[in-house]
């Protein structure tokens, strides 16, 4: 077999080329991006690329790019079963909805009047998300009908950023008071005030919809729950200070990972034929797993350090963990 790698630095593809290397697999490096990308890649059994939701080319033509060579019998991943929901929320909770998945209620609407017709109704607090975006991006807490009217006048008007230059500060700001960060990060939270992101200028604003999840109290961490094939890793994530957001807070833990959430991660990806997916988990009163979102791609930064990981019949191996490896055996 010979394996078609786009790389892209700090992404899954490092890892890849290094097991290749390592294990003697035949591969090449091609460039998604070029026009004659099917043409490089004639004379490959199958085509890997690790696309970034925060990419705007990414986002125009990678999952077509994927299908298209699946359908022509090569391997690819992701694949469909594992890439077509990524980055959207929205399609997530229909996805969910329908396999009786625990998703954490959910609810989207279409139309302004809708919308306020549900929010006169509702309790709050209510979480609002866009569609897209990672480490808590464009999720914010409603604590009020006043304030949830506003984010829908918002969404059904001029529409949304998915790019929140002030809330991008703030988060630069608290890494560098947790040591997580530099100044030159804070500078650069400053500059990004008045020179906003590629991908902000090149993608549209959000607009025509709205996307709420109920909130559920009393969880000071997500467990995020990784599945690659027959083994799954897990994490916990805490939540920021005077925040009820975990994901890209950078404080882990990998004691006392729930082992329901475990079964149910394995669960739905037998399922639903998942190469890789990450899994986030929140807990309800009685710690009953919810599924908060999904995804095909994760940052290696925390959960790389796990100890070990369970095999699909809940035994635990303490060992070596090699992520990338196990997505290249998924596709051998």
């Amino acid at each position: 077999m010979k394996i078609a790698i786009h790389y892209r630095k700090g992404s899954f593809s490092e890892g890849w080329i290094k097991y290749c290397q390592n294990n003697n697999i035949d591969y090449k490096i091609v460039n998604a991006y070029d026009s004659d990308i099917i043409k490089q890649i004639e004379d490959c059994d199958a085509f890997m690329w690790h696309h970034h939701h925060a990419n705007y080319k990414d986002t125009l033509f990678a999952k077509q790019l994927l299908y298209s060579i699946q359908q022509a019998g090569k391997k690819v991943f992701p694949n469909f079963n594992a890439t077509w929901h990524f980055d959207d929320k929205v399609g997530q909770k229909y996805l969910l909805e329908a396999i009786g998945a625990p998703l954490v209620p959910s609810y989207v609407f279409y139309t302004k009047k809708e919308a306020i017709d549900w929010i006169n109704k509702t309790t709050f607090p209510k979480v609002i998300k866009l569609r897209g975006g990672a480490g808590a991006t464009n999720v914010k807490l409603v604590k009020s009908k006043k304030q949830a009217i506003a984010l829908v006048n918002k969404a059904f008007g001029r529409g949304i950023s998915q790019f929140n230059r002030w809330n991008n500060l703030k988060e630069r700001i608290r890494k560098f008071k947790s040591g997580k960060d530099s100044i030159l990060g804070v500078c650069k939270g400053v500059g990004r005030l008045i020179i906003t992101t590629e991908f902000d200028k090149m993608h549209s604003r959000e607009k025509g919809y709205v996307y709420f999840q109920d909130f559920i109290p009393n969880n000071n961490s997500d467990t995020r729950i990784v599945v690659i094939g027959n083994k799954a890793l897990g994490e916990r994530r805490f939540v920021r200070k005077n925040d009820f957001r975990a994901s890209g807070s950078g404080e882990f833990s990998y004691e006392d990972i729930n082992i329901d959430a475990i079964e149910v991660a394995f669960k739905i990806s037998k399922r639903l034929n998942l190469q890789s997916v990450a899994f986030d988990f929140i807990f309800d009163s009685n710690q009953n797993p919810l599924i908060v979102e999904m995804s095909y791609g994760f940052g290696t930064t925390g959960i790389k350090n796990s100890p070990g990981y369970w095999d699909s019949n809940m035994n635990w191996h303490e060992d070596n963990l090699d992520l990338c490896g196990w997505m290249i055996e998924q596709i051998m």
